[in-house]
């Protein structure tokens, strides 16, 4: 018998008692380590998906670790009799496991990918870009930092060995047991819930730690119902996160050719008053039904710049937009202007107010955007630019009908149209013939393929064709509005259209 005599029976229980400090205060160390995915995540806006991720997050790196302990180190106590390389050994794999949970945090925080298999191709990418980049020094500094790092186990092990049997007379173990188990038990009993009711607070935070796998009881909830699941499947289809993290833009390469010679001059007012008085005084053609759905004037920025709604404003904030680029790689003069800072991706094009004024008053090509205030709107039409220009007005009012103005040759479309229209628009002036489906959400107003668009607001889809506007919640819950009066209408809400909508919503998504 393995612990048939005493003395090693002795030896065996105090590795064992030892091997349980050893493990709570690598726990410790881990939820510190942890905190690189809860403070580079965005945190929830509800008190409920706070007290589920704080739950979560001690519970699972808890548990995670003492699975550790139990699978790698409570063998050792019993197998390996000497109590020094117990403890040596016991370091290494506390060292090597949380220096793997701290690159498993950084990875994650990087590229929004855990370690995994379906995360080698990235890792092995990383890795040719570290030797390629790295000098010895800096891999010798990283190699004295590991061994810092396990002399710090080492020591941790024989400081708790020494004390051993001061830390047994605390009576710390039943509290310390309780609040992880509780915190367990409540943050899968919360993700129950969340997953029923699809509470994205919580449902957003499925894979925000590494081998997470949140408890769900669908099946069960349905059998003995508690839980309609045809409305769930119907709610669980509109699901959208507020921002995706990835994206895969364009979905397919943007090749056409551009009228180079072509003025085209596209300006955004940024105040609350009509247009309709310039457009009239300028005998420009209307489209009035043309809306923002955008939530704010940066969302409503990243729409007319991209084409895109705003969920794939963080995936490509640093991104040029594929029809600016091209545009400018084809010679033709490309501006921006605003007053506030654009997205990182599109400032090596925004100018100051006096350049922009000095190149829209001459009549050379070019493709020129400005949000802009009353004042300079009115400054920059007083002169020839819509004689010496094809010109688009339009202006931001979140979630209002804010009608477009032009004087371009092409007549446009009367269908309903929102900012993400606007870029496929511009391209389709200039000549482009590239399917803007390859880049953007709209579509261009010179050559119309659908009768509807949908978008986002305030977590909310909105879905926007000839007669109504539709709202639908995150929770499936929506409302029927008419288009032009704004009155809610009592109607039923078309399933097939809104999930043929949420498709093409969400094309460019990617998993990360």
């Amino acid at each position: 018998m393995i612990l048939g005599d005493t003395p090693r029976r002795q030896r065996v229980t105090k590795l064992v008692s030892w091997g349980h400090w050893f493990a709570l205060c690598n726990i410790l160390v881990a939820i510190v380590i942890a905190s690189i995915y809860v403070f580079n995540s965005r945190m929830p806006e509800t008190a409920l998906g706070l007290l589920y991720l704080f739950t979560n997050w001690f519970s699972h790196i808890a548990f995670l670790t003492f699975m550790g302990f139990i699978l790698l180190i409570l063998p050792l106590c019993y197998l390996v009799p000497n109590v020094k390389m117990v403890k040596g050994i016991s370091s290494v794999v506390a060292a090597v496991s949380l220096a793997l949970l701290a690159f498993d945090a950084l990875l994650y925080n990087k590229h929004g990918l855990h370690l995994s298999l379906g995360s080698a191709e990235v890792i092995r990418n990383e890795t040719r870009s570290a030797m390629a980049n790295f000098s010895w020094q800096q891999w010798s500094f990283l190699g004295l930092l590991f061994l810092v790092w396990l002399s710090f186990q080492l020591m941790m092990a024989n400081a708790l060995w020494k004390r051993l049997e001061r830390f047994q007379k605390q009576k710390v173990g039943l509290p310390i047991l309780s609040f992880f188990v509780l915190s367990f038990i409540s943050s899968h009993g919360s993700h129950i819930w969340a997953d029923a009711n699809l509470y994205q607070p919580i449902i957003k935070q499925d894979d925000m730690f590494p081998l997470s796998y949140p408890a769900t009881a669908k099946t069960l909830m349905s059998k003995y119902g508690l839980l309609d699941i045809q409305s769930y499947q119907r709610r669980k289809e509109l699901q959208l996160d507020s921002q995706f993290r990835a994206a895969n833009y364009p979905a397919a390469p943007v090749y056409c050719g551009i009228n180079e010679s072509t003025s085209l001059v596209l300006l955004i007012g940024l105040e609350a008053k009509q247009l309709g008085h310039l457009g009239s005084a300028l005998g420009l053609k209307a489209h009035p039904r043309h809306f923002d759905i955008a939530a704010d004037q940066q969302d409503g920025k990243f729409s007319i710049l991209y084409g895109l709604p705003s969920l794939y404003q963080s995936a490509l904030e640093d991104r040029r937009p594929v029809p600016l680029d091209l545009a400018q790689k084809l010679g033709l003069p490309t501006l921006l202007y605003s007053a506030q800072p654009l997205s990182s991706g599109v400032r090596n094009l925004q100018v100051e107010w006096s350049e922009f004024t000095q190149v829209l008053s001459q009549p050379g090509p070019k493709l020129a955007i400005g949000f802009v205030t009353e004042e300079q709107m009115n400054l920059l039409l007083a002169g020839n630019l819509h004689r010496n220009s094809q010109l688009i007005l339009t202006q931001m009012r979140p979630n209002q009908r804010v009608g477009l103005y032009s004087n371009i040759s092409q007549s446009l479309s009367a269908a309903v149209s929102s900012h993400e229209d606007l870029l496929p628009t511009l391209m389709g002036v200039l000549g482009c013939s590239a399917p803007p489906q390859n880049y953007s959400t709209g579509q261009s107003l010179l050559d119309i393929q659908r009768s509807w668009l949908i978008s986002n607001s305030n977590g909310k889809l909105i879905l926007l064709d000839e007669q109504r506007r539709v709202e639908v919640d995150s929770q499936g819950n929506y409302k029927v509005y008419d288009l032009i009066s704004g009155d809610e209408l009592a109607e039923e809400l078309n399933m097939s259209r809104l999930s043929q909508g949420v498709k093409h919503l969400s094309r460019f998504a990617a998993q990360p």
